[in-house]
């Protein structure tokens, strides 16, 4: 019964805390209506996610979450720094192939954002077999350094998470 009324409850939490988040104002009526939309919203989409994704491990999912925002700090000064003092004839631009151990969509999903909204690497394409992911990197000495990284510090811990 509580599944057909909240399919996905913590897409309810996560949507009642962005509309506050968004609204700027922590008044009852902002919370109703944030907690409306956190219900309407996932009831309405719940035909569409038929085989939804189990999340397996909530503190995992928040440290990840911790640790891509640093992440995005920390590339922010990076790309500022290459922006600002590599001159364009000493810029090493890179198209790294990831090959992926992840096999949900949603895992795969979350890794390609996560790859894109850190500065300086845009996931540009996921091959057709869904068995690697092309990053083009603005800036990168080191591609196979990059590979590993980005496969230890985000796809181990999204398997954790989802797999």
């Amino acid at each position: 019964m509580i599944r057909k009324f909240l399919p996905h409850p913590h897409l309810t939490t996560l949507l009642t805390i962005v509309w506050l988040l968004l609204a700027n104002t922590y008044t009852l009526n902002s919370l109703v209506f944030g907690v409306l939309l956190g219900i309407v919203i996932p009831w309405i989409t719940a035909p569409y996610w038929p085989d939804r994704p189990v999340v397996r491990n909530i503190p995992k999912m928040i440290e990840y979450g911790l640790i891509v925002l640093w992440d995005i700090v920390v590339s922010n000064i990076e790309v500022a720094r290459v922006v600002l003092f590599v001159p364009n004839s000493k810029l090493k631009p890179e198209w790294i192939s990831i090959p992926l151990d992840l096999r949900t969509p949603e895992a795969i999903t979350v890794f390609a954002a996560t790859i894109t909204m850190t500065p300086g690497t845009i996931a540009a394409e996921l091959s057709a077999d869904g068995h690697s992911l092309l990053v083009h990197c603005l800036h990168e000495l080191d591609p196979d350094g990059a590979r590993d990284e980005m496969k230890s510090r985000y796809e181990a811990r999204l398997k954790e998470i989802f797999e």
